[in-house]
C-alpha cells in the first residue's frame, strides 16, 4: 500500500503527451494511404474510362477544395470539442468515400466519392489538426514534437505507396476497399484508446509549460522614455482568427502556403503520370513518389529543430529557393536521373511547412485559437493544391508536356521566398491593445 502511495505521489514516469505524439504519428502513417493514392489512380482511370487527364484531375480539384473547407470546419470543431469525435467522424467519411469508389463507373461518381466524401474526411485527419494537437501538449520543444508526430505521413508514404501501387496494378477497386476498412479500424482504435485533446483533461500542463501559462501573459515593450525594454502593464491574449487577419504576417504566410500547396500536389498527383509519359514504368514512378515520402521524413524532422534554432522564416525561404531551382531544372533538362533528383529533393521540401505552420501560429498569435487559424491557412494551402493539380492537367492536355507548368511553378516559388522573408517572426499584439494603429509593431 505504501509503495502504491509513493508511486501515486511520483506520478507517471512518462509524460502522457508522448503517447499522444506516438498515436498521432501512427494515425498519419496509416492515413497516408488514403491521402496519397490519387496520383497512382490517374493512369488506371484514364485507361479504363477513356477520360482526359484534365477530366481525371478535376476530381483532385474538387477534392482539395472540399478538403480546404473541411479544414475550417474541423478546426472550429477541434477548438470547441477536441480531437476525438473530429477524427472519428472524419475517418467514417474517408471510409465511405473509398468504399463507394470501389464501385464507381462514371466521372460524377468520382467527384462525389473522392471529391466530396473522402475530402470532407481528410480535414479531420490532416497534418494541421495533429500539428495543432502537438501545439497544445508541448510548450518546450514544440517544433521537435510537431516534427516527430507529423513524420508519420512521409514515412507512411514511403512504406505504403509501393504496396498500394502493386495492389492497384492487380485491382484498383479492391485496393480502395482495403484502404477504407484499414483507415476506419486504425483511426477508431487509436483515437478512442489514446488521443486526448488537452493536458488539462488529465489535470496536467503542457510539456515545459509553467502554471497559468496563458492566463496572464505580458509583452515586453520598448519604453519611450528610457529606450530600454521593460515589462509593460498591457496584458495580451491569444489572438482570434479575425484579429490575426488584421496582421500582415498572416497574409504573407497565407500566400506562401497557397504556393506551397500548388507545388505539393503537383508532385503528389502528377509525378507518376509525368514520368510514365516518358516511357518509364508505373513501378518506377511509384518508387520515386515513395522515396519522395522518405526524403520528406528528413525534411519533417529537420524543420522543427531548424525553426526552434533559427526562427520560422529562414527554413521556409530556403525551401522555396530549392523548389525554384528544381522547377527550372525540369524546364531545361529531362531524363530519368533528372526525375529522380526532382522527386527526392522535392520530397525533402514537401512537409517542411507542416510543422512550421502550428509553431509559427503559436508563436505569433498564441494557442487558444490555433486550430482555427491553422485551419484557415491550410485551407488556402489546399485550394492552391487543388487549383494547380487541375490546371496542370489542363495545360498538359493542351501542350502535351509539363514544361509550361514547371516554368509557372518556378515563378511562384520565387515569390514565396520573398513573402517568407517579409514575415515578422515574433509575438503579435492584439490590435485593440495598440495605441498607435499605424506602424505599431503589433499590427504589421
Amino acid at each position: 500500500m505504501k509503495g502504491a502511495q509513493r508511486g501515486a505521489q511520483r506520478g507517471p514516469r512518462v509524460f502522457y503527451g508522448w503517447y499522444v505524439l506516438a498515436a498521432s504519428f501512427a494515425l498519419l502513417f496509416v492515413n497516408a494511404a488514403a491521402h496519397s493514392t490519387f496520383g497512382l489512380l490517374v493512369k488506371p482511370l484514364q485507361s479504363e474510362f477513356a477520360w482526359s487527364r484534365g477530366a481525371v484531375t478535376s476530381a483532385a480539384f474538387v477534392n482539395l477544395a472540399v478538403y480546404a473547407v473541411s479544414l475550417l470546419v474541423t478546426g472550429r470543431f477541434y477548438d470547441r470539442w477536441g480531437p476525438k469525435w473530429v477524427i472519428a467522424g472524419s475517418a467514417a467519411l474517408v471510409t465511405s468515400g473509398y468504399l463507394l469508389m470501389s464501385n464507381l463507373d462514371s466521372l460524377w461518381q468520382l467527384h462525389l466519392y473522392y471529391g466530396v466524401l473522402a475530402a470532407a474526411g481528410f480535414g479531420g485527419t490532416s497534418v494541421a489538426l495533429f500539428g495543432s494537437l502537438m501545439g497544445r501538449w508541448f510548450e518546450k520543444r514544440r517544433g521537435l514534437a510537431i516534427s516527430l508526430a507529423l513524420a508519420g505521413l512521409p514515412l507512411g508514404q514511403f512504406v505504403l505507396i509501393p504496396l498500394v501501387s502493386d495492389a492497384i496494378a492487380v485491382d484498383w477497386r479492391t485496393t480502395c476497399l482495403w484502404i477504407a476498412l484499414t483507415t476506419l479500424a486504425v483511426n477508431l482504435l487509436l483515437t478512442f484508446g489514446v488521443i486526448r485533446g488537452d493536458p488539462a483533461q488529465l489535470k496536467m500542463r503542457a510539456y515545459g509549460g509553467g502554471p497559468d501559462m496563458h492566463a496572464g501573459e505580458h509583452v515586453a515593450l520598448s519604453s519611450p522614455q528610457s529606450g530600454s525594454t521593460a515589462e509593460a502593464a498591457v496584458p495580451t491574449h491569444d489572438l482570434s482568427l479575425g484579429e490575426a487577419m488584421r496582421t500582415r504576417s498572416l497574409w504573407l504566410f497565407t500566400v506562401v502556403m497557397f504556393i506551397c500547396g500548388a507545388g505539393d500536389y503537383l508532385l503528389i498527383n502528377h509525378l507518376v503520370a509525368m514520368v510514365t509519359d516518358t516511357g518509364l514504368t508505373e513501378t518506377v514512378g511509384a518508387s520515386m513518389l515513395a522515396w519522395a515520402g522518405l526524403l520528406g521524413l528528413g525534411g519533417m524532422l529537420a524543420a522543427g529543430p531548424a525553426a526552434d534554432a533559427f526562427g520560422n522564416r529562414l527554413p521556409v525561404a530556403a525551401t522555396f529557393t530549392l523548389r525554384t531551382i528544381l522547377f527550372v531544372m525540369l524546364v531545361l533538362m529531362e531524363g530519368t536521373a533528372v526525375f529522380w533528383v526532382f522527386a527526392l529533393a522535392m520530397g525533402f521540401t514537401l512537409p517542411i511547412t507542416a510543422p512550421i505552420l502550428p509553431a509559427l501560429v503559436g508563436k505569433l498569435y498564441g494557442i487558444r485559437h490555433i486550430g482555427l487559424i491553422c485551419g484557415f491557412v491550410t485551407t488556402v494551402h489546399m485550394l492552391g493544391g487543388g487549383a494547380w493539380s487541375y490546371l496542370a492537367g489542363v495545360l498538359f492536355d493542351r501542350t502535351h508536356d509539363y514544361r509550361l507548368v514547371m516554368l509557372l511553378s518556378a515563378i511562384t516559388a520565387a515569390l514565396a521566398v520573398v513573402c517568407a522573408l517579409l514575415i515578422r517572426d515574433e509575438r503579435h499584439l492584439p490590435p485593440v491593445a495598440v495605441s498607435e494603429p499605424e506602424g505599431a509593431p503589433g499590427v504589421l
